[in-house]
């Protein structure tokens, strides 16, 4: 049964297959850009319902079910290195919010589980499945027994670590129940999922929440406080893991969907899979990353420096290295995303539809690449070739740093290369260079808030200054006065003609700097007819608008009563260029997709600057289609 036909079965059983007549709403999968400020890719099939477990929004079904694209990146240097470890896998999972429990979960679950192939299920004999339960759950023991007709000899009991299951946190949590399949006599010993995990191999797992838990560390660390007012259910079974037992492999890298691309791999590279334990590492690192890479850009992530860019660049260039390891020094990289394409197309449709574009943003990452493994593995052997003689096993942090800061060599590809060289890195050095350099970038940003100016004097002006309020969204002037200025960074009670100072107002109509957009510029004149053009406005700390400018007539004092007004012509054209960003941005995505997001953009009279993330310069056919639809938008003289 090929893994199409896993994914397929298992979302038509719990949509109406299942002889209980127990309907479940059929989710598609989220992206692996995870609506989550606590993650960075979804990296579990409950995540897009966390929500919904939480209590922090209503769920609009009562049963839910879904095949939900998954990756993990904790164990990526184990990636290949094992047969059991990969970064990308999809997770089936059936869920009720407050409706059927335990019973129906477990009842489901076996159905699906030994119904014959031929009618729709899954075919697995029933004297091969075992289950374990938590310590004192009874009930699930009874259902499993009783119900279900499982020996007791086969339903094993255990704790908290391995039968129990929260998100981490305080909140929701519950008793679970595993279902694990036995390979046999040749996988291992006798005695049941508490004597070998890899002869009885887990694949289904049944989470019952009915608790609360308190705050607390590790799996068991945490108090239970109490039921909660209505149990939910949260299943999860790897469909890989499925698919190699079903498929009669020994593990995932050999189903139909991974050996496709390994065996790309192979063909490319010229290298058969088998021939030697190093050789196999490789194939099945670029077969895992591959696939990975694929779906991720094809959910619209892009490689960068940072976060899901930076797990994406690192998957695409430990393939490409892979590759060079096993001999091959052509552009592959195409060639293994479609191979991808191929594996996985039947269950996500839309990568053959997108990919042209995933195509593009990979070939131009390997072409990147390739020009900093040439110079940047120059310098490494230059450097571990100098250790070796002298006799040092430790590559220093600067000379790691060099190779990231100049020649954009990744850390984890040094630390990887001195390790196959037998080498350390000096971690802690590396650190604290990078530190550094994180410090000045942040200190050269802060310079044009703070105007090199010490923010603890911009603090004393907040604390004297009261209540202090913006009023630049309904008028372009305002009577205010002024609660304080600096001179030179300094605080002073009074400034004259030719003074470069800082203005704190307890009323402005003046826009700060930010959100792509400029800062307003205009005059402060006083009561007394003193005059100061302002240049500019920062908030250099949140709360406060601090006006930048000289005086060109008089003397100005704290407390003194002025008429704060903007230029209002600078302003609307600013606003001009910020509403056509947003059309700019909304034509983009329509013509290239929903990944062209916005990246940055500068607002400013007469001009604006979008950016966006892309693989190479947009074409003139693309720049005149947003053009063209940019133009009918206005024409449309639509309200903003």
């Amino acid at each position: 049964m090929n893994s199409a036909e896993i994914r397929s079965r298992w979302l038509k059983f719990f949509e109406s297959g299942n002889s209980q007549g127990i309907k479940h709403t059929v989710v598609p999968s989220a992206s692996l850009i995870a609506d989550d400020p606590n993650l960075l890719l979804v990296n579990a099939g409950m995540v897009p319902f966390k929500p919904f477990f939480l209590g922090e929004l209503t769920p609009p079904y009562k049963r839910a079910t879904s095949v939900q694209k998954c990756v993990r990146t904790l164990d990526i240097e184990e990636v290949g290195k094992t047969t059991r470890h990969a970064s990308f896998f999809q997770m089936c999972g059936n869920f009720s919010f407050g409706d059927y429990f335990k019973e129906g979960a477990i009842t489901l679950a076996w159905e699906l589980l030994t119904k014959p192939i031929s009618d729709g299920g899954y075919g697995f004999a029933e004297d091969k499945l075992w289950v374990t339960v938590y310590l004192d759950d009874d009930e699930a023991a009874d259902i499993w027994h009783k119900k279900i007709g499982i020996p007791k000899e086969r339903i094993q009991r255990r704790g908290m670590a391995d039968n129990f299951w929260s998100m981490g946190i305080p909140g929701p949590c519950g008793p679970c129940s595993e279902i694990y399949f036995d390979r046999g006599a040749a996988y291992g010993k006798e005695g049941g999922p508490i004597a070998d995990e890899d002869r009885y191999l887990e694949i289904w797992n049944l989470v019952f929440m009915q608790n609360m838990r308190g705050e607390g560390g590790g799996k068991d660390g945490f108090p239970i406080l109490g039921e909660l007012p209505a149990k939910s259910i949260d299943t999860g079974l790897g469909l890989e893991r499925t698919a190699a037992l079903l498929q009669g492999v020994e593990n995932i890298y050999e189903i139909d969907t991974t050996q496709h691309i390994l065996n790309r791999a192979s063909d490319l590279s010229g290298v058969r899979y088998g021939r030697e334990p190093s050789s196999d590492v490789s194939l099945r690192v670029i077969a895992d990353h591959a696939r990975t890479a694929t779906m991720l850009i094809g959910d619209g992530v892009t490689p960068g420096n940072e976060g899901r860019g930076y797990v994406l660049r690192r998957m695409m260039r430990r393939t490409t290295r892979n590759m060079k390891l096993l001999g091959s020094d052509d552009r592959n990289m195409s060639e293994l995303i479609k191979a991808s394409i191929e594996a996985m197309g039947a269950q996500y449709p839309e990568l053959q539809s997108d990919s042209a574009r995933i195509l593009k943003v990979a070939e131009a990452e390997e072409e990147s690449f390739l020009q900093t493994l040439k110079s940047g593995t120059m310098i490494f052997d230059q450097r571990s070739a100098s250790l070796k003689k002298s006799g040092t096993k430790v590559l220093s942090g600067e000379d790691v740093f060099q190779l990231h800061d100049t020649y954009g060599f990744p850390f984890d590809l040094t630390l990887e290369m001195a390790n196959e060289e037998g080498l350390s890195i000096d971690a802690d050095g590396f650190k604290r260079l990078m530190k550094q350099q994180r410090e000045r970038a942040k200190a050269d940003a802060k310079s044009k808030k703070s105007g090199h100016t010490d923010v603890t004097e911009y603090r004393k002006l907040a604390e004297g200054a009261g209540k202090l309020e913006f009023v630049g969204y309904e008028s372009l002037e305002s009577e205010s006065k002024i609660v304080g200025f600096l001179v030179d960074g300094a605080g002073v009670k009074s400034a004259s003609v030719g003074d470069d100072v800082e203005i704190l107002l307890d009323r402005t109509p003046f826009y700060a700097e930010g959100g792509g957009q400029l800062a307003d510029s205009g005059v402060i004149t006083t009561s007394e007819g003193s005059v100061i053009e302002v240049e500019d406005v920062q908030s250099p700390i949140p709360g406060i608008f601090i006006h930048r400018g000289r005086v060109l007539s008089g003397q100005i004092k704290i407390g003194e009563s002025v008429l704060a007004k903007i230029d209002g012509d600078r302003r609307k054209a600013i606003s001009r260029a910020h509403t056509a960003t947003h059309m700019v941005h909304k034509a983009f995505r329509e013509i290239l997709g929903e990944t062209a997001t916005q990246a940055g953009s500068e607002n400013a009279p007469g001009r604006f600057r979008f950016d966006f993330p892309s693989s190479g310069a947009v074409s003139e056919g693309i720049l005149n289609d947003v053009e063209a639809r940019v133009n009918s938008l206005l024409l449309d003289n639509l309200i903003v």
